[in-house]
């Protein structure tokens, strides 16, 4: 709780830049709110007094004052909640929104990514921004609350100092309801990855892409099953921890009930032993039963500014993540204009946290500059995380990165990503306007239809173009409205993608044609790699390609056999079939594999 005011100073200047104007009005409105209920009490005490002794005139006065105060009060409550709730619109949707997204999207590499504490607490801020600046707000609330809380005891205690009392009854509730709140955030954080989870399986039983899967399967009932379990332990969780702090609520509100019906008795006593004036004991009922309705605010308040706690904790430990992401052991050197030695992987090892084995275990080889390498071996053998480690997504566990002779984890990493063009095997599908979805590869041309069009015809994504309605402007997804694509036509605008980065030092085709036909795959690779020859001579650019297809790859100037994380051969074609190992034997399986699936269709068979 100590770092919320820090928290909440910052949301204020915040909103105070959102919309200057309305932010003064609505802080305005808070602060007359602060004299209004004890001029409405106090007016009301001199009519009834002034009436008492004759004094009509004054008593009218008095009446009217009474009134004109009520007025302003309810004015400056209605009118000042409807203006915070315009300065929390604008400050959390178009300030505090996008500020989370850049947290979350500029932290370097992709290890947090793989966590389930920062998958939680991120999963906790969808959408969490309004909540936040809210929790701002309302905290001033509560003060406000309280200033007038104090202001209407002192008022209190002209009557009788006894009276003063209230504060100790008004506080219970606050303290109680704070202990209440507190299980409640526990509750939410503890539950947060079984919400996930729930939430995760909704997505999968209603959309489209694992449709059909679930249906052949017949998993619908098992993913339902699942569904609800997760869900039934958020909410039973939730649901006890509300049980405890409506407890505490209930304790609260007993206590104060008490030290309010004492106080109201203990005026009336006075008044009828001639120890008060019938004023008095209207400002006392007037004013008191105020009290309750300030106590109920403030609690409401405090409540709320409680809850937030939810929104607060992952919002603090987000920001404080990504300080300490920016200011860790980040190199600052820039990457070299061109490559003139190449890549150096030595002795390079890498293992996934919570797994028994290394990913990658100590691979030493030299991608010389200009080469096109291609790194093959079967499914889990570490080709996709060597790719991970060469673009910095994750530092290695042992071992150097040297990019001609330079230690990768002292580049700046931005710098190199900036360098870089990338295809992966799980490539974004953009339900954007296809200009956008292929631009997006250098968003620093997105206007410029002509590089577009460019990166469409390197990446043989004419013929898609050309099908599309309304040519570059056509929104693709099904899910707003647009053309719905084929995976392979996804695929074809993922390396259309990848082509718009000027003369990058790493191309990176990771698994590119996985959605092509046997054709379609044969023509990408050769079209990449005259691609890769000529920005070979521009930058020394290495291009790597990842398969697990043999037959496609045997141009390359350099094939790694990767097997089980362990380099098992490194060679060129000719090399690798000479020498009869792991790759020559492989080969010769996916040759016959390609053959088969790409030859003509076997004769029929007669029906019988």
């Amino acid at each position: 709780m100590r770092r919320y005011p820090g928290l909440w100073w910052r949301l204020f200047r915040l909103s105070f830049r959102a919309r200057p104007g309305v932010a003064v009005a609505a802080l305005t409105c808070r602060l007359l709110s602060l004299v209004t209920v004890p001029a409405t009490g106090l007016a009301l005490s001199w009519a009834v007094n002034a009436s008492g002794a004759g004094l009509r005139s004054t008593a009218l006065v008095g009446a009217a004052a009474a009134a004109l105060a009520y007025t302003l009060n309810a004015t400056v409550e209605g009118v000042g909640h409807g203006l915070g709730l315009v300065v929390v619109d604008r400050t959390g949707l178009l300030l505090l929104e996008p500020e989370i997204l850049g947290e979350i999207c500029g932290i370097d590499g992709l290890d947090h990514l793989e966590r389930s504490d920062y998958l939680d607490r991120v999963s906790t801020l969808d959408r969490a921004a309004w909540g936040l600046v809210a929790a701002a707000w309302n905290a001033l609330d509560s003060l406000v609350n309280l200033a007038r809380l104090g202001i209407v005891l002192a008022l209190l205690g002209t009557v009788t100092p006894y009276l003063t009392l209230l504060l100790v009854f008004a506080a219970v509730p606050l303290w109680f309801d704070v202990r209440g709140r507190r299980v409640l955030t526990r509750t939410e954080l503890a539950t947060a990855e079984d919400d996930r989870l729930q939430r995760h399986l909704f997505d999968l039983a209603t959309r489209a892409a694992p449709g059909g899967e679930i249906r052949v399967a017949g998993a619908a009932s098992d993913l339902v099953r699942r569904q609800a379990r997760a869900w039934r332990n958020v909410h039973d969780a939730r649901f006890r921890a509300q049980l405890v702090s409506a407890a505490w609520r209930a304790g609260a509100w007993t206590v104060f009930t008490l030290g309010f019906a004492g106080a109201l008795a203990l005026v009336i006593l006075r008044a009828d032993r001639a120890q008060g004036t019938v004023g008095d004991v209207v400002l006392a009922v007037s004013v008191a039963t105020t009290v309750r309705g300030l106590v109920q605010q403030t609690v409401a308040k405090s409540a709320q500014t409680a809850e937030s706690g939810v929104l607060v904790e992952p919002y603090l430990w987000l920001r404080r993540y990504a300080a300490e992401a920016r200011g860790g052991e980040a190199g600052h050197r820039a990457a070299p204009r061109r490559l003139t030695d190449g890549i150096s992987l030595v002795d390079l090892t890498y293992r996934y946290p919570g797994t028994g084995r290394n990913a990658l275990d100590g691979v030493t080889v030299h991608l010389p500059a200009g080469s096109v390498t291609a790194v093959v071996g079967e499914y889990g053998s570490g080709k996709t995380t060597l790719v991970k480690l060469l673009c910095g997504f994750h530092r290695p566990d042992g071992g150097r990165i040297l990019v001609d002779g330079v230690d990768l984890a002292g580049l700046d990493t931005r710098g190199w990503w900036r360098r870089m063009a990338v295809a992966f095997q799980d490539f974004g599908r953009y339900q954007a306007p296809f200009r956008e979805a292929v631009g997006l590869g250098e968003p620093g041309d997105l206007a410029d239809d002509d590089r577009i069009r460019a990166a469409v015809r390197a990446a043989g994504a004419d013929d898609l173009l050309d099908r599309l309605p309304q040519g570059l402007s056509t929104p693709l997804g099904r899910d707003f409205g647009g053309v719905e694509l084929s995976e392979g036509q996804w695929q074809k605008t993922a390396l259309a993608r990848a082509c718009m980065r000027r003369s990058p030092l790493l191309f990176v085709l990771d698994e590119p044609t996985a959605s092509l036909d046997a054709p379609s795959e044969r023509a990408v690779f050769d079209r990449y790699l005259r691609r890769a020859r000529d920005a070979a001579g521009d930058a020394g650019a290495i291009t790597l390609i990842v398969s697990h297809r043999f037959a496609t790859v045997a141009d390359a100037d350099l094939i790694l056999v990767l097997d089980g994380g362990r380099l098992a051969e490194a060679g060129n074609h000719d090399e690798l079939i000479a020498a009869g190992g792991r790759y020559a034997a492989l080969h010769a399986v996916s040759t016959r594999g390609y053959a088969t699936t790409s030859g003509p269709p076997p004769p029929a068979t007669p029906a019988r």
